[in-house]
């Protein structure tokens, strides 16, 4: 598992370090610098072997004072260094930095295109992680420059303009492509993985300051304040001996006649995730019709509320999945049943439009939920709460997804995971942790239709087998990206469940 920090919760790692006299706040500077250079090198080893030319962007904070830092190593090693700055170091240890770069300092305004001409490496030190303001478009106009010219970009922390504690843009413009690299310390930031941080970046490398004592501390005290990134445990995943009923029995709710289909994607995800035993509860015209499509999956005559209940009558029933394809209508007719019957219960597609319709609804979700919306599905069931994630950011850190998920669920009192290259996962205590389709990770085959349903079924499937709520839908996002990135290229949303086996056996299950 990989924590990921607010930019406070950074400078008070930071902090806790310098006030302990662990360490001073010169020397975490030069930790930085230098890690930018090795990371630099470790990419691309040919430039340790000679000498270029660079051109390093300084803004007058702390980001800055990296960037002279690494301005002075990259002389040392030989190189020729241009250092161009938005204005002069103010804080103590920038300033201090400056001085010790020694040689001159352009303002940035001056920076053209032939400065530019040859210098295949561009460090962007103008603004890091604690931004908390819009900037001027004339920062993105520099880089956007430097990218036109063929120069490599390397950012020091986050990529200047983007906030990292939500990965928004503080500008109202932006460069076209991702630098090339991403140099931070110690942790990502949460803005790594969030909204444009992850399409800026590039490449992300994480050099470590030193820090590990204030890391543990700060888990040790405030863990279920840091956001957790790509979250499965791994070893509630084997089966061993046992009835299939040990392994939980699993309701899935279909739509009527040519609307099952959502249904039956949600319902193999179950039945390949674990579940001992799935059911599909459909109305009684569209039983033949799934008969001849399912064979493993059970099938129930679910026709209104009263059988609905009827068939909650047995016990063993321990998880339902609500509104893959079932309509409005039926969706708001059978979820009251479904909620008061007090089993596991994940509401997705039809069954969060009708939640968002009936605040009565909404008022008997319990604890045992998961809420699976996509964006459009959240801002209909939160829309206070969507229109904050949406408004411009002015000042201090921009309202992030984290936040938004996180004041979703406490409103809920039940998990919330908000679909998306970004998945975010937050409990009703605060715990949040993101399941990122991103760098390494990037699983854009995923945007195909159904490939939500089959994630609620996964869902579905891992509650049924026992695993609480936030496990389950933690470890069912993070398969799901598996089983995407697994199959690869030309995925649809059948293939998910499927490669369900080769990734179980990759994981050595």
């Amino acid at each position: 598992m990989t924590e990921l920090l607010t930019a406070a919760q950074m400078r008070s790692l930071e902090a806790a370090a310098i006030a302990s006299g662990q360490v001073t706040g010169l020397e975490l500077m030069d930790r930085a610098g230098r890690g930018v250079v090795e990371a630099v090198f470790a990419e691309w080893p040919e430039m340790a072997a000679g000498s270029y030319r660079a051109v390093v962007l300084c803004g007058p904070g702390g980001n800055g004072g990296d960037g002279y830092v690494v301005a002075r190593l990259l002389r040392d090693w030989g190189w020729e260094v241009e250092v161009f700055a938005l204005a002069a170091a103010v804080s103590s240890d920038a300033v201090v930095m400056q001085s010790r770069w020694g040689h001159e300092v352009r303002a940035l305004s001056a920076l053209d295109w032939p400065d530019l001409a040859g210098a295949p490496l561009v460090v962007d030190a103008m603004f890091g992680g604690g931004l908390t303001r819009n900037i001027a478009p004339g920062v993105w106009g520099t880089l956007s420059m430097a990218q036109s010219n063929g120069c490599k970009i390397v950012a020091v922390d986050i990529v200047s303009g983007v906030c990292a504690d939500s990965g928004r843009v503080r500008s109202a413009d932006f460069i076209e492509a991702a630098a090339d690299l991403t140099v931070t310390f110690q942790r990502p930031r949460v803005g790594h993985y969030l909204g444009q941080g992850a399409a800026l970046s590039g490449r992300l490398v994480v050099m470590p300051l030193g820090l590990k004592r204030q890391m543990d501390d700060l888990l040790r005290t405030d863990g279920d304040g840091v956001v957790d990134l790509d979250w499965v445990r791994v070893s509630a995943l084997p089966k061993v001996a046992g009835h299939k009923f040990g392994y939980g029995h699993a309701l899935v709710l279909s739509g009527g006649v040519g609307h099952g289909g959502a249904a039956r994607l949600a319902a193999r995800g179950a039945l390949r995730i674990g579940a001992g035993v799935v059911t599909l509860g459909c109305p009684p015209s569209a039983v033949i019709e799934n008969a001849s499509r399912l064979d493993a999956v059970m099938l129930a005559r679910v026709g209104d509320a009263e059988a609905l209940a009827g068939v909650l009558a047995d016990k063993r029933i321990n998880a339902v999945c609500l509104g893959p394809g079932m309509g409005v209508s039926r969706a708001k007719e059978l979820l009251p049943v479904v909620l008061a019957a007090g089993r596991s219960v994940v509401l997705d597609a039809d069954g969060l439009t009708a939640l968002a319709e009936d605040p009565a609804l909404f008022a008997l979700l319990h604890d045992r939920c998961v809420l699976t919306p996509h964006g459009g599905e959240f801002a209909r069931l939160f829309p206070d709460i969507a229109a904050r994630l949406a408004a411009l950011a002015v000042t201090g850190p921009a309202y992030s997804k984290v936040d938004a998920c996180r004041e979703a669920a406490a409103r809920a009192g039940c998990v919330v995971l908000c679909k998306g290259a970004d998945t975010v996962i937050a409990d009703p205590a605060g715990h949040c942790s993101i399941n990122s389709a991103s760098y390494d990770r990037s699983a854009p085959w995923l945007a195909t239709a159904g490939s939500g349903d089959v994630l609620a079924g996964f869902i579905t499937g891992l509650l049924a087998r026992g695993m609480p709520p936030m496990q389950a839908a933690e470890t069912a996002a993070w398969l799901h990206v598996e089983c995407a990135r697994s199959f690869g290229p030309g995925l649809i949303a059948e293939d998910l469940a499927q490669e369900l086996p080769p990734v179980f056996r990759a994981l050595g299950l």
